[in-house]
């Protein structure tokens, strides 16, 4: 289990890295051959049909935390058993989900709003019934997910999710050169999620051989479950909100163009999310063995876990955010998106930013949950979305993508900023103040390459992509050697070298 915990770190980082790539090399051709109508006609048409995984009901995230009880006492009879309630319940979820998305499509104009055209509308009916079947797939996909992740075989999973990231790209390019638009591509989504669902039920039945029963259910148990899930919805919903809702308000105040903006930023930040959730996902399995075993003397041994974690995060996150808003503007109008989208720098930067601070502490997440401490916090982001929904539509209205990123900003620094650590030190009892101290210490090593990078904006103009590819790669090495000198610690010096040794 330890060989997969350290495996599966580093195997997610390389995942991270060959996605980001992927989306580098990809995403901007898709953009140019969609156009931004088009692409923004998919973008707030995903985002509506990304709700639909609120059908989950939070269960997938419970999964882990009653696995962990019945593993700790061994009772393979209750765990067959939970398997098996957890299968049927989220197939008949899948089931409700696909019905109530394929219904909802017959009103696309009252849920996009009259400034979209009847062409747009029609083409959005059609996107949103594809991608409602696939999210159906991936709602029961998810269960064998969590099975997976609760087995701790996070190389496998890895494996799967990088086969996913590949072949889309591979697949959707061509046809896309070929002429073929934004329905053919949600269409090669759909086939993919169903070779995924094959994948992991391939893997946990016969690989695993995880026991299962669909027999003496316990309702009382899935009572139990279902307290402990409302949260994780709530939670879920709030997420939702925050990083989707914005598009949905943008197609009602600005049409699909000013959408595109704000997805473009949405995908960059999207980029920071995937960098953080690699490494705190992989640490879930070991939150709730600690629970589960030191149920009085978890503290310590959470301080210690959130600092570790927080410091990489952080360290990693302190490059793409420095670089990017550093180098982000020319990249995003002269490499990603084109010219329209000037105004997505600002838009991501209003997004990106005040979400480190949940980026570099989503492993107290996992924590809340693991000691079902998650309630308060989930109100708490409830009430600050609902405030987030409430400042963005005049905000959008007036600002239009920036206004609406402003007020998802404005939420996240009093909601993540303020309440969740007075939450961590009080609730929790995480010594916060160390956790702050210690990222703190790190700042030191950010002076050289921040100066060196702003000198290079002000004095060397870029004519060609591998000039700015090249200097890119330049504060790289000068960030990488200057942290290393001045913000690493002993024990991360240590796991580097250990990891340039193992390769």
């Amino acid at each position: 289990m330890k060989n997969q915990l350290k495996a599966g770190v580093i195997f997610s980082y390389i995942s991270t890295g060959i996605t980001v790539l992927i989306q580098l090399i990809y995403l901007p051709i898709m953009i140019r051959i969609l156009g931004q109508s088009e692409y923004g006609l998919y973008s707030v048409v995903s985002g509506v049909v990304s709700y639909l995984s609120l059908f989950s009901l939070g269960f997938s995230g419970a999964y882990l935390r009653f696995f962990s009880r019945f593993k700790y006492q061994d009772d393979k009879k209750k765990l067959a058993s939970l398997n098996g309630m957890f299968i049927i319940l989220f197939c008949v979820l899948a089931f409700i989900a696909l019905v109530s998305g394929i219904i909802l499509s017959f009103f696309p104009r009252q849920i996009f709003g009259s400034k979209l055209s009847d062409a747009e509308l029609i083409k959005a009916r059609i996107l949103m019934v594809i991608l409602v079947f696939s999210m159906a797939i991936v709602l029961v996909s998810s269960i064998f997910e969590a099975i997976t992740r609760a087995y701790e075989q996070y190389i496998f999973q890895q494996a799967v999710y990088l086969m996913v990231v590949v072949v889309n790209p591979f697949l959707c390019l061509p046809l896309l050169l070929m002429g073929y638009r934004s329905v053919m591509l949600v269409l090669v989504g759909a086939v993919i999620s169903i070779g995924r669902l094959v994948a992991n039920v391939w893997f946990c039945v016969f690989k695993l051989k995880i026991p299962i029963s669909f027999h003496n259910f316990e309702f009382k148990l899935l009572k139990e479950i279902s307290a402990f899930s409302f949260f994780l919805l709530l939670n879920m919903l709030i997420e939702q909100v925050n990083w989707n809702v914005d598009k949905l308000i943008l197609s009602h105040t600005s049409g699909t163009k000013e959408v595109a903006v704000y997805g473009v930023a949405s995908q960059i930040n999207g980029l920071f999310i995937n960098f953080s959730t690699t490494v705190s996902s992989v640490f879930s399995p070991k939150i709730n063995r600690i629970v589960a075993e030191e149920r009085e003397n978890y503290q310590k041994k959470f301080t210690k876990l959130m600092v570790k974690i927080g410091r990489i995060q952080w360290l990693l996150l302190g490059m793409l955010t420095t670089g990017f808003i550093i180098f982000g503007k020319y990249f995003i109008v002269h490499i990603y998106a084109g010219k329209g989208y000037e105004k997505s720098y600002i838009t991501s930067l209003c997004l990106v930013i005040p979400a480190l601070i949940q980026l570099i502490q989503n492993v107290g997440v996992e924590m809340q949950r693991a000691l079902n401490k998650h309630q308060f916090c989930s109100i708490i982001y409830f009430v600050m979305a609902i405030i987030n929904v409430a400042i963005s539509i005049p905000l959008a209205n007036k600002f239009g993508a920036v206004g609406a990123a402003m007020g998802t900003m404005i939420s996240l620094v009093i909601s993540d900023g303020i309440i969740m650590n007075v939450f961590y030190h009080k609730i929790l009892k995480i010594n916060i103040k160390l956790f702050w101290k210690e990222i703190m210490s790190t700042l030191k090593g950010f002076a050289v390459p921040v100066i060196s990078g702003i000198l290079i904006m002000k004095y060397i103009k870029f004519s060609s992509i591998m000039e700015y590819l090249v200097v890119g790669g330049v504060y790289v090495v000068v960030y990488s050697i200057s942290i290393w000198k001045m913000s690493c610690n002993e024990e991360e010096r240590k796991m580097v070298l250990g990891l340039i040794n193992k390769f």
